[in-house]
């Protein structure tokens, strides 16, 4: 079982990846609407993956992944952005993000992209 963190300030996007997700492999173990809850929430949770919204308010998801990857190296972020943000998906990438998924999201390519971190 993968213990997941949704970080979306969309509570429709936090739902339509929670319900998409196999309930026999991963289990949301939090949810956050900033990026500032996002860090306090890791730090609470240690969760096995993130998935981080890149545009959301007080801290956008790339400063909350690298204040994440401040306190544990190791962890495990990927990023979910709009089709339009490349540039913000290339730094996220550099920061230290393991993939991304475009949203909307094509729930196939998700669930791949989700499957394939190893804990």
């Amino acid at each position: 079982m993968v213990n997941l963190l949704i970080v979306d300030d969309s509570f429709f996007m936090r739902q339509m990846l929670k319900n998409m997700l196999p309930k026999d492999k991963f289990v949301v173990v939090g949810e956050a609407k900033t990026g500032e809850e996002a860090v306090q929430r890791y730090k609470e949770l240690k969760p096995d993956v993130v998935t981080m919204d890149i545009t959301m308010p007080d801290m956008d998801g790339i400063e909350a992944l690298k204040e994440i990857k401040k306190l544990d190296s190791q962890a495990k972020i990927v990023m979910v952005s709009a089709m339009g943000q490349k540039p913000m998906i290339k730094e996220a990438l550099e920061a230290g993000a393991l993939d991304f998924i475009i949203k909307p999201f094509d729930k196939e390519k998700a669930l791949k992209i989700l499957s394939s971190i190893k804990k």
